[in-house]
């Protein structure tokens, strides 16, 4: 394994903006106030096997949380370019492995990302990704465990590890007061970008709220003034109980109740209704410094967004301040899928709002993440450059 260089980084290869880890059992519990353990995440030995509890109910956002064995990186590339051989059951292409040490040891996530010949990688959670709609229901227990875990992340991770690792945070906008809090607290540890889920803002009760109502304004306010950008990462968003009014299960659970209706219904809607929010209640416009990225929510619901959203402001135009599609342009960042069409989405949003992601170590993702560079015949070399490295680096706010 590549020894770690104690020299500077300097960010002159491919930056990926969107890696993972495999969060270790004790991610929510080794921190939590103790008034909580019962109502927020909770590990439960049954028999052989480990499972997890959410607010006392169980919680299967993952199916095995050890993560011991873990799928293989890539392994299900064929599956989500659509190219499965015929005759080739797509679930054969599922392999696992035990699990590696750089999917939870920085030091040894280090040395892989330099071997990978990376300039450094933005983490985002795996399991984290579904807490937030299993605790919405108890508001207090949700911030106590997403403050409990962005404690974890900084002691087993950092926040900004040797210029290379940049773990993103956790942050629910449920409790607004409590938000701007954890933002002064991330703030003193040097963080870069937080997580944020895209979907309706949990206020209890089973109600829900935009991103845009003015209760959040001092939540956009703190993270703009503070240049930290958003990811809305991947996750459940609670879209399962529209998809159940068509009879589908009315709860995310990866790997279990696949139903094919549900993956058509939902989609890419979380992301494209999130970023519609913004857009519509005037949230880029109340905070200009403002940056978001769509991470791991694909692209093509960025082309239908933006068809709504000019429709819409040309019945409405008192209730847009400017072309919709010139707010995106210069507010979002977007990963798309390796699969999609890429050049389409540069032509529409601009060739410097798209990010490179691999996705690694998922098996949904690229196995060796610098691949991502042969998606990118239609660019030259400047605007492969940019994809590749420089575009992450502006959305950060790091020097290059």
């Amino acid at each position: 394994m590549t020894a770690i260089s104690s020299e500077p980084i300097t960010y002159t290869q491919p930056f990926d903006c969107d890696n993972h880890y495999y969060e270790k059992l004790d991610a929510f519990t080794r921190h939590l106030d103790p008034r909580f353990a019962e109502r927020g995440i909770e590990v439960v030995k049954r028999g052989k096997h480990t499972v997890l509890l959410a607010g006392g109910q169980l919680f299967e956002f993952v199916p095995n949380p050890t993560f011991d064995p873990i799928i293989v990186p890539g392994c299900q590339d064929l599956l989500f370019r659509g190219e499965v051989p015929d005759g080739v059951d797509p679930r054969s292409l599922m392999k696992v492995e035990p699990l590696h040490p750089a999917y939870q040891d920085r030091d040894a996530r280090s040395a892989v990302v330099a071997e990978q010949g990376l300039s450094g990688v933005v983490l985002f959670p795996t399991l984290g990704c579904g807490v937030e709609e299993a605790l919405r229901h108890d508001i207090p227990a949700l911030t106590a465990s997403l403050s409990a875990f962005n404690t974890w992340l900084d002691e087993d991770w950092g926040y900004s590890y040797r210029g290379r690792i940049f773990a993103a945070p956790m942050l629910s906008f449920a409790e607004p007061d409590a938000a701007v809090r954890e933002i002064d607290r991330l703030i003193e540890r040097g963080v870069r970008v937080v997580s944020v889920r895209p979907a309706p803002v949990p206020i209890g009760a089973g109600r829900s709220r935009s991103f845009g109502h003015e209760a959040y304004d001092q939540v956009w306010a703190k993270l703009a003034e503070a240049n930290i950008p958003v990811g809305f990462h991947l996750g459940d968003s609670g879209y399962s109980r529209f998809a159940a009014a068509w009879g589908a299960p009315d709860r995310f659970r990866p790997f279990k109740d696949h139903n094919v209706l549900a993956g058509i219904v939902v989609a890419d809607r979380a992301i494209h209704d999130t970023v519609a929010s913004l857009v519509v209640d005037g949230v880029f416009h109340r905070h200009p410094a403002l940056r978001v990225a769509s991470i791991e929510n694909g692209s093509d619901w960025v082309h239908t967004l933006i068809k709504r959203l000019r429709k819409q402001a040309n019945q409405t135009p008192k209730a847009f301040h400017e072309d919709p599609a010139e707010t995106i342009r210069r507010h979002v960042w977007i990963a798309p899928y390796y699969e999609e069409d890429i050049r389409k989405l540069a032509d529409v949003i601009g060739v410097d709002r798209v990010l490179f992601g691999s996705d690694w170590p998922h098996g949904e993702g690229l196995a060796t993440p610098v691949d991502f560079t042969a998606e990118l015949d239609r660019f030259d070399s400047t605007d492969i450059d940019r994809i590749m490295r420089t575009n992450a680096l502006d959305f950060l706010g790091i020097d290059h």
